[in-house]
């Protein structure tokens, strides 16, 4: 009894670590949505799926360059392609929402409320998925959920190109707030945001 006591305070611990960690990258994040937002208003929302998926998709490559390159001609690391995962996907659930619009058509502010809405129920998804799985994410590599952020999107683009439809798997939705999670645990992994 005293080692499941022990294991459980750990555990618990461990998740309360995890959701500030999370807010802590979110936060940051967030910040340079909203940054962006001012600087560029919400030209975004003319963007289809497969575009923001394309975009995500980019990142993504990139990170695996860099991961598997020895040399850099950029001194970036990964941590900008992250974010930008993060941020596009974000993007992508807003539009999933809202559908596509002919001309930017949000705020600062309420696109920061729909950023918020996307964000906590994404976290709940993780939290959920925490729960049932027992953090394994921090025994992975950032390497693999890189890949596992590849896969992601090479399930999306083939949803899109089924036109939506799928007969047995989770929808699109689902699979943009697994590649959020991923990015976050990644740059967890990485340190980011402490």
């Amino acid at each position: 009894m005293l080692f499941l006591r022990k294991f459980l305070d750990k555990y618990t611990s461990i998740m309360k670590n995890t959701s500030q960690e999370y807010d802590q990258v979110i936060a940051i994040c967030r910040s340079l949505f909203i940054n962006k937002m001012t600087d560029y208003g919400s030209a975004w929302r003319i963007l289809r799926l497969p575009s923001l998926t394309d975009q995500i998709f980019i990142k993504a490559q990139r990170i695996r360059s860099l991961q598997e390159n020895e040399v850099r001609k950029v001194n970036e690391d990964e941590t900008g392609e992250f974010i930008g995962i993060i941020n596009y996907s974000i993007m992508a659930l807003i539009q999933l929402e809202l559908g596509v619009a002919d001309q930017p058509d949000l705020d600062v502010e309420k696109a920061t409320l729909f950023y918020d809405s996307k964000i906590k129920v994404t976290k709940e998804l993780m939290e959920n998925k925490n729960h049932d799985y027992g953090e394994a994410w921090r025994e992975m590599r950032v390497s693999s959920l890189t890949d596992l952020i590849l896969q992601k999107l090479l399930r999306v683009k083939q949803i899109e190109d089924n036109k939506g439809k799928t007969i047995v798997s989770e929808g699109i939705e689902a699979n943009y707030q697994d590649m959020i999670n991923y990015a976050i645990f990644a740059l967890i992994l990485m340190g980011f945001g402490k």
